[in-house]
């Protein structure tokens, strides 16, 4: 009985310097597709000053972010190709840290901390613009009200 005192003090020394970084851990938000439905999706349709529409090149592009294209004649996508586009943008995303995550940095001008390449321009130039603000609480895990 007397050889558990050490062997507890031991094993509670060992994992002693874990607790604190377990017990702050926070789970990663989950991506919500109401809000990438309602707020999301409506930024890649929308035509900003000096931009085009980013379905525009997006949806005719070959790299990470591919939207699929609108139907002929349509102003949005159907049910079954905004659940897909929902999938593929969440392969851009780093749950909870919009300063991570290729969707909020890559369209970024790099003076706000944001990639420095995106072919399609610099659709925001800083973090207070409000569809930059849409995305970044998209990846922190905002829902539909």
């Amino acid at each position: 009985m007397k050889t558990m005192g050490p062997i507890l003090l031991s094993a509670v020394a060992a994992i002693a310097p874990a607790l604190p970084a377990a017990v702050s851990a926070q789970p990663k938000p989950v991506l919500d597709y109401g809000f990438y439905k309602n707020r999301v999706e409506p930024i890649f349709l929308a035509k900003k000053n000096g931009h085009t529409r980013c379905v525009v090149c997006h949806a005719e592009s070959n790299n990470n972010f591919h939207l699929k294209k609108l139907g002929r004649g349509a102003d949005a996508w159907t049910e079954e190709q905004s659940r897909l586009n929902f999938e593929m943008v969440a392969k851009l995303v780093n749950p909870g840290d919009p300063e991570s995550s290729l969707l909020t940095q890559h369209p970024l001008a790099p003076e706000a901390g944001g990639h420095a390449f995106h072919s399609g321009g610099r659709q925001f130039e800083s973090k207070d613009d409000e569809d930059w603000k849409t995305l970044a609480a998209f990846v922190n895990g905002a829902k539909t009200p």
